[in-house]
């Protein structure tokens, strides 16, 4: 995927949120080391920064784009490029923190205990997912690509929710872990402007689609799904468009 920072930050506001209550949720201790896993462009990370500022904070992140964007917004945050699916450090962190990340990542069966295994004895693992895929937001997309002239190309895409349910990940954690907190929330966001929830996915999940299409095809397909997502999501009398919006939280102290 090709990330477009000003896309995504779009509705820097609302995604702002889930990233600050996980942030508020971790309890106080004094992290010497810490990753930001898929630190995106680095407005989170920069928080992760100013709450330990003794720490050493590394952003990891896949998008070339992206870090571009953390650099400037986070100077004083170490960046390291490269994609979270081949993230190998040779060290343990104090916090390991993932805001809206890990879920572009398959087989999580494997992938949280070994992202646990890289954190330090006694320190805390923080991570938060969209669990908003059975949403007409999302879909919809994939109601969008089985039903065009581009199914051929982008059918491989539309997939099961690639997050389980809290049990399935508290299950996971829970024998690795002093104290596991999991919890969800569903925010019910409130959207301004033209077809915007068309807007919020195609700074996230639609890219992946549009990012295979080219030209027209991809304007076409682009144009069908938000004939379809505008229905699902019509403005309220004050010309608002709300759209809930559900998320996964966990915060996990790894075993002394």
């Amino acid at each position: 995927m090709v990330w477009d920072p000003q896309q995504y930050l779009k509705f820097s506001g609302h995604r702002l949120r889930p990233a600050v209550d996980l942030l508020m949720r971790i309890p106080d201790f004094a992290p010497r080391a810490i990753a930001d896993l898929g630190a995106g462009a680095g407005n989170v990370t920069k928080l992760i920064k100013e709450r330990w500022p003794d720490a050493t904070v590394t952003g990891v992140e896949g998008s070339a784009e992206m870090v571009a964007a953390g650099r400037k917004a986070a100077p004083d945050v170490e960046w390291s490029h490269e994609d979270l699916g081949h993230w190998r450090p040779a060290r343990q962190y104090d916090l390991i923190y993932s805001n809206a990340a890990l879920h572009w990542l398959p087989d999580h069966a494997a992938l949280f205990p070994s992202v646990m295994a890289k954190v330090t004895p006694g320190g805390m693992l923080a991570v938060q997912m969209p669990r908003n895929f059975l949403a007409p937001s999302h879909v919809l997309i994939g109601e969008t690509a089985l039903n065009g002239p581009w199914r051929s190309k982008v059918e491989h895409l539309v997939t099961p929710p690639p997050v389980e349910g809290p049990a399935f990940y508290h299950d996971l954690l829970a024998p690795l872990s002093q104290n596991v907190d999991i919890w969800e929330t569903e925010y019910l966001q409130v959207l301004e402007g033209d077809n915007p929830v068309k807007e919020w996915t195609k700074g996230t999940w639609l890219t992946r689609y549009l990012d295979i299409l080219q030209g027209g095809e991809k304007a076409a397909f682009e144009a069908a799904y938000g004939e379809r997502v505008a229905k699902a999501y019509p403005k309220n009398a004050a010309g608002q468009t709300l759209f809930p919006f559900r998320r996964l939280f966990m915060v996990a102290q790894r075993k002394g």
